[in-house]
Order: C-alpha cells, then sequence, then structure tokens
C-alpha cells in the first residue's frame, strides 16, 4: 500500500507510444500521478481536461504530470490526441501499479468483474516520497483541483 511519507512504489509502463517509462525517470521533480478509471469517459475527461489547463501551472513549479488508466496503449494515445493533452498516459494493462498503490476499482460501469483504477491522486517530492494521496470514494468523484495547485505550490 502507497502512503504518505512512503516512498513511492516503482513501476515501469507502457506510454501512448508503447515506450517504457518508469516513475524514477521524474526523480528531481515534484510528480503528481493521476489515476483514472477509463479514457473516453466523462468524469475521466473532465478531470484529464482540467489538469491539462493547468500544465503552465505545473511546469512552474518544474511539477511533471503522469495519468494512469488501465486501458491500452492505443486507447490512450487517442484519447491524448483528442483532448490535445500534454502529460504522458500510461498503461496499467497488468494491473499491477493500481494494486501496488491500492486503487483497484472493481465493477465500473457495472460490468461485473471488471477491474480497473479508481480515479486518484498522488503527489510525490523531488525524491520520490509521497506527500499527497487522495482516492475517490468512487470513480464518479472529482479531486480538489484548487488543492492540489495549493499543495504544490507550497
Amino acid at each position: 500500500m502507497a502512503s504518505v511519507g512512503e516512498q513511492a512504489p516503482n513501476f515501469t509502463l507502457k506510454n501512448c507510444n508503447k515506450q517504457e517509462v518508469s516513475i524514477r525517470d521524474y526523480l528531481g521533480n515534484q510528480v503528481i500521478i493521476a489515476f483514472y478509471p477509463a479514457a473516453f469517459s466523462g468524469v475521466c475527461d473532465t478531470e484529464l481536461c482540467r489538469i491539462n489547463d493547468n500544465m503552465k501551472f505545473f511546469e512552474s513549479l518544474n511539477t511533471q504530470v503522469i495519468g494512469i488508466s488501465v486501458d491500452a496503449p492505443w486507447s490512450n494515445k487517442a484519447f491524448s490526441e483528442k483532448y490535445g493533452l500534454s502529460f504522458e498516459l500510461l498503461s496499467d494493462y497488468e494491473r499491477k501499479v493500481i494494486t501496488s498503490y491500492d486503487v483497484v476499482f472493481e465493477g465500473l460501469g457495472g460490468l461485473e468483474g471488471y477491474i480497473s483504477a479508481n480515479r486518484a491522486v498522488f503527489i510525490l517530492d523531488n525524491e520520490g516520497k509521497i506527500t499527497y494521496k487522495w482516492v475517490a470514494p468512487n470513480p464518479g468523484v472529482e479531486p480538489d483541483y484548487d488543492e492540489i495547485k495549493s499543495l504544490i505550490a507550497n
């Protein structure tokens, strides 16, 4: 389980171009990890677009953003292209990372047995330690964007 104050679990996942990306590639920067249940679903579209709208703010504070779902790389690529997202989307199709971060959600959209990421946000410091953790009570709830921005700014 990934908890505040602990080192973030390491992972390597495929990005939209099927290239491997590791969380350790981002050391030296603050990192926002936004777990999202499914590309092209209403709340996920809203959430990732809201995050993307704040990228200049995050970048000005040396903060990188990573989105993670269980969607396939080509689905994430189409999603990223549709909305012009300027941050990395990673595919956890083996569901190992959502398990290590304890953000597994079962039954998304009423699909019994389907396992996806729950909506969750983690903030890591420049050494990879978890400084903030928010997990939605259900995937329909969005994070507090102002709170995230405030935490990044401090």
